[in-house]
């Protein structure tokens, strides 16, 4: 095999925001870039994988508040929660860190204070909506009214999820704010702009998202938005506002989507100080057009304008190499539908992990995966067959068949090998067919040549039939070359599924008695080798256990509300206690099915005001926002509660229940409330993230 000249690259995925957990979308991206980087290694190229959780923004920020913390104690937390689950999925970053670090505020500054000496920077006065509740500038994905095209209530600042029209937050009709639901008003402030509309960008942009920087798909889509125009991007935000304070200018702060792709050079950074790289080699565009180092970004199709257009351009006018590649992929869809949360199927990674092997994922997704912007399908029954089919009954399997008359019979020494009619010359001579699906993020085409050599593999196994060989005498000296040629094409497979199966490849080195696997070593063949006792390398994928993963999303994502409880009954406003039990219906022993559930509209709704009801020694008046929508619902909860304790707090609440006539007003609804002989009534509260109006499932 010819010795290839070694390569110096930088990968890095998309950074994932430290508002939520890791789950099987995100997935999708990391596995894919992890394999190409395992691939890269094995070729014994000099490739590194940086990346790091994006930090940053107005979310965090409300976030942290929500839960009483600091935004810095927020990010610290997820940042362990995210590497726990990378690590899970044996997602081998070289280094992982944090957008909220010294070395990204640095380069943050230094790209920010050469955009602005090379005259790509203006300060203009603006108009936006201003909270004068929580006395901050609303981000348009913080603001909620009426779509001004087809008048669909609850729609975000920035687009209608009914129609699909963009619009400006100004456009709303009857606008308030998402985080305290008071109405916005209009106030002027001076932002920062990069100016991406400079004739000098966009004679740049046309140049170079073309491919190989992009894929041909991507390419046309950056094609309309360069045809169209494009606009000059904001890219400071006022406080208060948790990200970098922009120089010069104080209650200013860098948009999160400015200093969250410059991660990438602040997690390098870090990378390169603790491993004694040169950092210039690869970012500064003089030394990296000399040296030919590379840099690869793999991102979703989702953020591919802020990664072709905006960064390229920051990148270059701040005189740093833009990137090599911009790899960008589709969504993943479950049982051929959106991730859905009321169907158990929006999975987070952690849950995975709780059932599952990480591998059958890795390999199911690297099944399917092409280097197109095409979205994926993870099939729960395709999953169970494939990865039971592939991995055990024609993979592991041919280890199993051969591994015990090694030791039985020939101390655990592998002999030598027939001189023809062997699967071996051809797996072997699949090994640059198999590397060039690799490097070319062909996945699907590389697991599928993959799975006919184990089929050439199998067909020897079956036409020799060592388990019938073993039987006859005088076949002693066939069996071991049989049992040697099953051995040798097991290693062979596992060497080419390495950078799927990483932890599956370690087992079977130690099984095989052998030093990591390179991709060079398929040249190589074992004779007259002592191996290990064979132990079972990988199990069956239970369908039990996939209806489990599912059940437990189901039950994590969708709580059960518990607005009725045996020896309760309901009263417009709360749930109170009954003096005498009230039995459950007798056909269904209490349950009902979910299409009976379904018909309960349960809806988050803050509390804006509350009073004493005169003459009602149990009743307090609340009126609800339900996200625009004003309720007055009387509850009972006088005992429990204060009026002035409940301003501003949210709870839930039953948006469908018919409104009911009291001597005191009308009751719109009713808030559920928890108590028994230990107290109470208690109000319900959602968890932080939820806002008014969100339904309950």
């Amino acid at each position: 095999m010819s010795t290839l000249p070694k390569r110096r690259i930088l990968v890095t995925s998309a950074l994932p925001y430290a508002n939520g957990a890791i789950h099987l979308g995100h997935l999708v991206e990391y596995i894919q870039t992890d394999i190409w980087v395992r691939f890269q290694k094995m070729r014994g190229h000099e490739c590194w994988y940086a990346c790091a959780d994006d930090t940053h923004g107005t979310p965090i920020m409300l976030r942290a508040e929500k839960e009483g913390i600091t935004p810095e104690q927020l990010i610290a937390r997820v940042w362990h929660e995210h590497k726990r689950d990378f690590d899970g999925f044996l997602i081998g970053f070289d280094h992982y860190g944090s957008t909220n670090s010294e070395e990204t505020r640095l380069h943050a500054h230094a790209i920010y204070a050469r955009l602005k000496a090379a005259g790509l920077i203006e300060v203009r006065a603006i108009e936006q909506f201003f909270d004068p509740v929580k006395q901050m500038f609303l981000p348009d994905r913080f603001i909620k009214g009426e779509c001004p095209k087809c008048h669909a209530k609850d729609q975000y600042g920035d687009a209608c999820e009914v129609c699909g029209a963009a619009y400006q937050p100004t456009d709303l009709i009857e606008p308030y704010s998402a985080v305290s639901g008071a109405k916005p008003v209009r106030k002027r402030s001076d932002h920062f702009f990069f100016r991406l509309s400079d004739p000098q960008l966009a004679e740049f942009l046309r140049d170079w998202t073309r491919p190989p920087h992009v894929q041909a798909e991507a390419a046309n889509k950056l094609k309309e938005w360069l045809d169209a125009g494009l606009t000059d991007w904001d890219i400071s935000r006022d406080a208060p506002y948790f990200g970098f304070e922009i120089p010069d200018a104080p209650g200013k702060y860098f948009y999160v989507w400015l200093d969250a792709p410059i991660g990438y050079l602040g997690s390098f950074q870090a990378l390169a100080e603790r491993e004694g790289l040169d950092f210039d080699a690869y970012w500064d565009a003089t030394r990296a057009a000399a040296e030919g180092t590379e840099v690869y970004h793999f991102i979703g199709k989702d953020i591919l304008y802020f990664h072709a257009l905006f960064w390229p351009a920051m990148l270059r006018y701040a005189g740093l190499r833009t990137p090599t590649g911009v790899f960008c992929h589709g969504f993943l869809t479950v049982n051929g539908q959106k991730m859905s949360k009321s169907r158990g199927t929006f999975i987070t990674a952690e849950s995975y992990l709780r059932h599952l092997n990480p591998e059958w994922l890795r390999y199911y997704f690297a099944a399917k995966l092409t280097p197109t912007l095409e979205d994926i399908d993870l099939n729960f029954d395709d999953f169970v067959a494939r990865v039971n089919s592939d991995l055990i009954g024609k993979f592991v399997n041919i280890a199993s068949r051969a591994a015990g008359f090694i030791h039985k019979r020939f101390d655990g020494r592998l002999g030598d090998l027939p001189p023809h009619d062997t699967p071996l010359p051809a797996m072997q001579a699949a090994a640059e067919a198999i590397a060039a699906y690799y490097e070319a993020r062909e996945y699907g085409k590389a697991v599928r040549e993959i799975m006919n050599l184990a089929d050439l593999a199998n067909q020897y196994v079956d036409q020799y039939k060592p388990w019938e060989m073993a039987k006859q005498p005088g076949q002693e000296a066939k069996l071991h070359q049989v049992c040697t040629v099953a051995i040798n094409a097991f290693r062979l497979l596992t060497l080419y599924l390495k950078p799927v199966l990483p932890r599956l490849a370690t087992q079977v080195e130690a099984f095989l008695n052998i030093p990591p696997l390179a991709w060079a070593d398929s040249g190589q063949l074992l004779t007259e080798h002592l191996i290990q006792p064979y132990q079972h390398l990988m199990t069956r994928v239970d369908p039990k256990a996939v209806d489990a993963m599912l059940a437990d999303n189901r039950d994590s994502l969708m709580p059960p509300p518990a607005p009725v409880r045996h020896g309760e009954h309901q009263q417009h406003g709360v749930v109170t206690k009954s003096a005498e039990p009230t039995p459950p219906p007798s056909s269904a022993k209490g349950l009902i099915n979910i299409d009976e559930f379904g018909r309960i509209d349960l809806r988050v709704a803050r509390i804006v005001e509350a009073e004493h009801v005169a003459g009602a020694d149990k009743l307090l008046k609340l009126t609800l926002d339900l996200g625009g929508e004003r309720r007055t619902v009387f509850a009972g909860i006088k005992s429990t509660y204060t009026p002035e304790s409940l301003v501003g707090r949210l709870t839930v609440m039953v948006a469908n229940l018919t409104p009911r006539k009291m001597k005191f007003g009308v009751s719109e609804g009713m808030v559920l409330a928890a108590s028994d002989e230990r107290g109470g009534p208690f109000l319900l509260t959602p968890d932080s993230g939820a806002e008014p109006g969100m339904r309950i499932k």
